[in-house]
């Protein structure tokens, strides 16, 4: 059994086959979805993984929970989720899962809270059909009728479908296909509807009615964050490691000490200067007066 991700639903669009068919979906985002805990069978009584979604102010997180995050070295969530996994599926904390997770052509549940309508009467909560829009009826069409049984029971029994708060629930949507993937963006195109609003939280996992696919990854597909530091650090070195063996001088070259580079110095400024003034026999004589 893999792990699943938390989402965030973006909206619904089509996407057009070879064949010229639109399929419609909806588009599901991972937003920095990450492994921030383990629960182990020894500690805890069951194996899953705590993942966390979102972004969240720091100013807005309980000193605890900042604590929590502080040891998963994760920035703090705004959705959290478990999900129960086998002991071979296990992910590392602080490990971001990405899109290509799931395969094209695999079936998932999708799980999501549904749009909140307020109060409904029945036809609308429950699908009743209403009484008779005709002979019999005044200003009553939409009611549910009775809901008593008679003297006995003399009562309304609990959880008669009546009037009431529609909405606002947990809603699971079985069995639909994954149409298309984007790693890059994060990006999940899921055939048909999903449950809730847009910009909802949505939890998806492998179908449990459905076979996973052969190709699909295990324990899952996701990146580490020291993988891409640690890529660019050899980069780094190697490139100073070059700039060092550039400026360093070669075995066979003598390197001047400060004394002889103090040394050399004025005799280089006494060879530029001219230190001779001109002789007396090359100066001009003046030509004598005459009569003397």
């Amino acid at each position: 059994m893999r792990s699943g991700v938390i989402a965030q639903k973006v909206g619904m669009t089509r996407i057009f086959t070879d064949g010229g068919e639109h399929v419609p979906v909806t588009v599901l985002k991972l937003a920095n979805c990450q492994v921030v805990a383990h629960r182990a069978k020894d500690k805890n009584g069951y194996v899953a993984l705590q993942l966390g979604a979102g972004m969240r102010k720091v100013k807005n997180v309980p000193r605890a929970e900042r604590g929590h995050f502080a040891v998963a070295k994760v920035e703090p969530k705004r959705k959290m989720a478990e999900f129960r996994v086998d002991e071979k599926a296990l992910i590392p904390v602080g490990a971001e899962i990405t899109a290509d997770h799931f395969v094209v052509g695999q079936f998932v549940d999708v799980t999501g809270t549904s749009i909140g309508k307020g109060f409904a009467g029945g036809m609308k909560r429950w699908n009743f059909g209403g009484l008779r829009a005709t002979h019999g009826v005044s200003i009553s069409h939409r009611s549910i009728g009775g809901t008593g049984g008679r003297q006995d029971p003399g009562k309304t029994f609990k959880n008669k479908k009546m009037p009431g708060h529609l909405g606002v629930e947990r809603v699971t949507t079985l069995n639909l296909k994954v149409v298309q993937t984007d790693a890059e963006r994060g990006l999940i195109l899921v055939e048909g509807a999903v449950p809730g609003a847009k910009g909802g939280w949505i939890t998806v996992r492998d179908a449990v009615k459905k076979s996973l696919p052969k190709d699909a990854p295990q324990p899952g597909k996701f990146r580490m964050a020291a993988d891409e530091a640690g890529a660019a650090a050899p980069e780094a070195d190697a490139e100073a490691t070059e700039k060092n063996a550039a400026a360093k001088p070669s075995a066979g070259e003598e390197q001047p000490t400060p004394d002889s580079t103090a040394q050399a110095a004025p005799s280089e400024a006494s060879a530029a200067v001219p230190t001779e003034t001109p002789a007396a026999s090359e100066t001009p004589a003046k030509p004598a007066p005459e009569g003397a």
